[in-house]
């Protein structure tokens, strides 16, 4: 489980699953570069990774601006040098049923999510292969394997994201996989935002909502971000060599499916 050595890029680190992957790759020694939009969030985590040991750095970007993006991937690697572990985290699309969706945001989402992650593996596929040791590490949904309802937009670029990566995963070369994590109910901002519209969609107390979806869990409670990290960093270590291609939910038993 070291990862001493290795450098980590880290989108949507700002918050979240994102924020707490930061912390759990540093923890095993990987230098790490967070990013997100947010530049204050960012000082705040680097500050308290630093604070801790790491080595650790900011890299404001946006994954909608893919011009942008990979102008400072690029002046990250001219920098620092190679990224050998990615972990590709971003904002889930609104909710709401698919069929009322306009096709723009369903462009937008596969933009976000399929279309960074794919440009973003290209541009750091070089680096990993003269080190030889890469990881590409994907925080998606359990949608990938059964719909949620009212996320129609979600679930269908959650579902291209695992097929992209699938594909990926035999294409890549001998010591350098690519795997899914798929996160259930997790106690973050997204969560918080999505029982919200839920209640003011439905006319329900959100403590119904709540409940409703402890009662899918067997765990009987929310996952914290912590729990989700330490699944994504144990895909990123030397450990997981011999792991490609899967998609891992960290669900606390909701999944129904074997």
């Amino acid at each position: 489980m070291d990862l001493s050595g290795r450098h980590a890029l880290v989108c949507g680190a700002s918050k979240g699953i994102g924020r707490a992957t930061a912390h759990a790759l540093a923890a095993r020694g990987a230098e790490v570069t967070a990013l997100a939009r947010s530049g204050e969030a960012l000082e705040s985590l680097t500050s308290e990774l630093q604070a801790s040991g790491a080595t650790a750095r900011s890299l404001v970007a946006d994954l909608d601006d893919h011009d942008g993006l990979l102008a400072a991937v690029d002046a990250l690697l001219e920098q620092v040098g190679p990224v050998h572990i990615l972990v590709h985290n971003t904002g889930g699309p609104a909710g709401g049923p698919l069929l009322s969706a306009p096709a723009e945001a369903l462009r937008a989402a596969f933009h976000r999510h399929v279309l960074s992650a794919h440009q973003l593996l290209q541009r750091l596929l070089p680096g990993m292969q003269e080190a030889g040791y890469g990881r590409m590490i994907n925080v998606l949904s359990t949608s990938v394997y059964e719909p949620i309802p009212n996320l129609g937009v979600s679930n269908t670029t959650r579902a291209a994201m695992a097929a992209w990566a699938k594909s990926v995963s035999r294409e890549l070369p001998s010591g350098i996989t690519i795997n899914n994590v798929l996160p259930g109910f997790t106690d973050t901002g997204r969560l918080a935002a999505l029982k919200a519209g839920i209640a003011s969609r439905t006319g329900k107390p959100e403590a119904d909502v709540h409940a409703g979806w402890l009662a899918q869990v067997p765990e009987g409670r929310l996952a914290r971000p912590e729990e989700t990290a330490a699944a994504i960093a144990f895909l990123a270590c030397p450990d997981a060599a011999y792991i490609r291609g899967v998609s891992l939910p960290v669900d606390g038993g909701r999944l129904r499916g074997i």
